[in-house]
């Protein structure tokens, strides 16, 4: 049941309804995460080392104590090489929280779309570029460039919404993994 038939007065009701499934979703989502990942004792570990590893490593770039150039640089190379493997160590473990949490945003993208299939939910201040119109305008009649469809407000919600959620319980990735994962970019001393 869409919120326009609980509150057919309410002028932007199926926008915001929209918007309330996105805040429960990611709420869900954390909390899957949450019992799968982040109270574990693994997951407490591996962030603890990098935690270390990448402290470790901005206080070597800065001490300038070390005499011996090599010497430093080994040391640094061996803590950079620790860091990379625990981070990617901590990517491959949450990847199977990965595979629940998207199961959980099929399941409710299906609904939704099911819910609000070719009506618009909202309306865009500006007429977005054609690239963005495309996305916004999906599977909507009508060429009214203004009229935003209930895929592209999910999105835009599940991606600002989740990701302020996790900053805010504290669940973002650690300091020294943000650069790397499954795919971490190539090292630009060795090529």
């Amino acid at each position: 049941m869409a919120a326009s038939a609980l509150f057919p007065n309410l002028k932007y009701s199926d926008g915001l309804t929209v918007v309330g499934i996105s805040v429960c979703t990611a709420l869900v989502c954390e909390a899957i995460s949450w019992v799968l990942i982040y109270r574990t004792t693994s997951y407490k570990s591996l962030k603890s080392s990098i935690d270390k590893a990448s402290k470790k490593l901005e206080t070597m770039k800065t001490d300038s104590s070390i005499n011996k150039p090599k010497a430093k640089a080994k040391k640094m190379d061996r803590v950079e090489t620790s860091l990379k493997e625990s981070s990617r160590d901590l990517s491959l473990f949450k990847f199977k929280s990965g595979a629940v949490v998207a199961i959980v945003l099929f399941v409710v993208f299906g609904l939704l779309n099911f819910l609000f299939e070719g009506k618009a939910v909202a309306k865009l201040p500006f007429v977005p570029v054609r690239i963005v119109q495309k996305m916004s305008h999906r599977g909507l009649q009508g060429d009214d460039p203004t009229d935003c469809s209930m895929a592209f407000l999910y999105f835009l919600c599940s991606i600002s919404i989740r990701t302020n959620l996790q900053k805010f319980l504290g669940f973002s990735p650690p300091r020294g993994a943000a650069g790397a994962g499954l795919f971490p970019m190539p090292d630009p001393k060795t090529n």
